[in-house]
């Protein structure tokens, strides 16, 4: 049986939601912060962290921010199932319409944690007010909803890690030499990769053919 263009975007966004909620519990539950497993050597390492900002770490303006970051997301998620929704509807490539579910799913895998796992979870990163800063915990959380934070201010779990090259700089380079180099240093998640994959995977293989229907519409209006 053939699936439809619906169902494939259903199916991808499904699957990507699944495992990042599976992997991200697991994590969670049986990893304290900083701990580490390593999987392929030095260059593979799963190292559990949590970010109360963006995507690969980045984070900003405190608590405040970070509500605002979620409504953002919550605001370009509308936007991006809407937009989805659009190519369905007018049977766009197969290849468009799976890049922009592998978006809408990521996006909503991060915004489940930073919505949600505050009353998920009995422990996690949380904002200080007194001394402005986000603080971590000890020990490793359970899933029994006994709550640490409110809505949008849980923080998002991250595990990824893929230092690859990870050395010294020479001490004859200006300004950073003798100085540790690190690549790739964030730390990620599924869903990051998602958002991550499916914006690559469109600006490389279906970049042409979004601006020629984009600049179509703007000539028939």
């Amino acid at each position: 049986m053939q699936l439809s263009l619906r169902n494939k975007s259903i199916l991808v966004i499904v699957l990507i939601l699944v495992i990042d909620q599976i992997f991200k519990i697991w994590i969670k539950t049986n990893f304290a912060i900083g701990d580490e497993m390593r999987i392929f050597g030095d260059w593979f390492i799963l190292h559990f962290t949590e970010n109360p900002g963006m995507a690969f770490g980045m984070k900003f303006w405190g608590i405040w921010g970070k509500i605002l970051l979620g409504i953002f997301r919550i605001v370009a998620i509308i936007g991006i199932a809407w937009y989805l929704h659009k190519l369905v509807y007018q049977n766009t490539k197969t290849g468009i319409v799976i890049g922009v579910s592998l978006i809408l799913a990521g996006a909503i895998g991060n915004i489940i944690d930073s919505a949600f796992y505050g009353f998920l979870f009995d422990s996690g990163t949380t904002y200080n007010t007194q001394i402005n800063q986000w603080v971590s915990y000890h020990g490793v959380s359970s899933l029994n909803f006994g709550g640490y934070a409110g809505f949008l201010k849980g923080c998002v779990v991250d595990m990824l890690y893929f230092p690859v090259v990870d050395t010294t700089l020479p001490t004859w380079l200006p300004i950073w030499g003798g100085e540790r180099f690190v690549f790739f240093r964030p730390v990620f998640n599924i869903a990051d990769s998602a958002i991550t994959s499916g914006v690559f995977y469109l600006l490389l293989f279906h970049r042409k053919t979004l601006f020629t229907e984009k600049t179509s519409e703007e000539v028939n209006q």
